[in-house]
Order: C-alpha cells, then sequence, then structure tokens
C-alpha cells in the first residue's frame, strides 16, 4: 500500500482545491521570491508545493506521483528496504532544490511567482525510472513504457518552460528530476547497474488493463 504517497497526494489536492477559490491563501503559499528575499519566507519553498494553478495542472502531477509513487514504494521501500523516510526526504529535497535556480534568477523580481510540486513528482519519476524504466503505465487507458512517458513529460515541461505565460515552473522539472537521480544514486549506487541492465533488455506489455 503506497501510504506515503497517498498521504502527500490528498493533502495537495485539498489544499489545491482551496486555494482555488481563496486567494488569500494562494498568496500567501505561493512561491515568490522577494517575499523570501525581503521577509524570509522560507517556508514557501515547500508550501508552493501544495498548490496547483488549476483542476488540470492538479491531476497531472498527482496522476503521475501516484503511479511512480506508489511503484517508488513498492521498490525502494519493500524490495530494497529503503526507509519511508528516505522517500519524504527526497520529495521535499526535491521540492526546495527544484526552486533555487528560479529563486536565484528571480529574488528581487516582483513580477515572477510559481506553483506547484512539479520538481518533487520529477524526482519520484526520475528516481522510479532507474529501476524499472520499462514499466507500464496507462493514459487514458492507452499502455506507455514508463521512460517513454518520463521523456515525454520532461520535453513538455521544457516547451513549456519557454513558452511561458504561467505562474507554473516548468523549469523545476529539470532540476527535480536531476534532484531524483542524484540523490537515488547516492542513496542506492546499485541503481546504476540495474538501469544499464535494463536498458539493454527492453520490454512492453501492450495488454489492456482489465
Amino acid at each position: 500500500m503506497p501510504t506515503l504517497t497517498i498521504v502527500i497526494i490528498a493533502i495537495t489536492c485539498l489544499v489545491s482545491y482551496v486555494s482555488f477559490s481563496n486567494g488569500k491563501l494562494m498568496e500567501d503559499l505561493i512561491f515568490y521570491p522577494p517575499a523570501i528575499t525581503n521577509n524570509n519566507q522560507w517556508y514557501r519553498f515547500i508550501t508552493s508545493g501544495f498548490i496547483h494553478a488549476d483542476i488540470q495542472h492538479l491531476a497531472f502531477n498527482m496522476f503521475t506521483l501516484y503511479f511512480f509513487g506508489k511503484n517508488w514504494e513498492s521498490a525502494y521501500v519493500g524490495d530494497l528496504g529503503v526507509s519511508e523516510t528516505w522517500y519524504a526526504l527526497m520529495y521535499f529535497g526535491a521540492l526546495i532544490a527544484s526552486q533555487i535556480p528560479s529563486y536565484l534568477k528571480n529574488r528581487n523580481n516582483y513580477r515572477y511567482s510559481s506553483l506547484g510540486a512539479s520538481g518533487a513528482v520529477s524526482s519520484v519519476v526520475f528516481s522510479m525510472i532507474l529501476l524499472m524504466p520499462w514499466s507500464t503505465l496507462y493514459v487514458f487507458i492507452l499502455p506507455v513504457p514508463a521512460i517513454i512517458y518520463a521523456v515525454l513529460y520532461l520535453g513538455y515541461t521544457i516547451y513549456m518552460s519557454k513558452k511561458g505565460g504561467t505562474n507554473i515552473n516548468h523549469d523545476a522539472h529539470l532540476w527535480g528530476a536531476i534532484f531524483g537521480i542524484v540523490f537515488s544514486i547516492a542513496l542506492r549506487p546499485e541503481v546504476v547497474g540495474i538501469f544499464l541492465e535494463n536498458m539493454q533488455h527492453p520490454h512492453f506489455n501492450f495488454r489492456m488493463p482489465d
């Protein structure tokens, strides 16, 4: 049972849903560099990960987190014996680390703000890819290999980052992915060998779910 993943999803959905109709809450939680620089509101590195731009943004992140998060808990915690504490440290560590480049770039930019769990979710995705690159997930009931989904996920966010026009910090996806990979290798170096071995034996499951 993916306990921690479910807890994170539940809290994120609740806070995000409430913030959709509560502008004050959104304003208090959003990642706003000047508030951090001038008022030491460092908590925004974390709280911004619990709010989202809209239902679509929330659903996209939480669907991705559910699939890869439950597999992470099964593989790392269940099979490799890693404590769930490390899962929490990776998730929230990525939430912080993935926004540092944006903070350094916009620390005094009063027109910049961002929100979403993108960096943290991306860390879980790419951490899991190291162990199970060919696992199958179903996107609108269509079977997609996990590594293909991850590449498309990252490609889409890079495209949207260049396009701009929203409060979604798409740059955080890339930095979150890097954090997840580095964190996982530091935690369990053997995942490198597991990944290379799996990549030599691609396999696809195109059966529709029952």
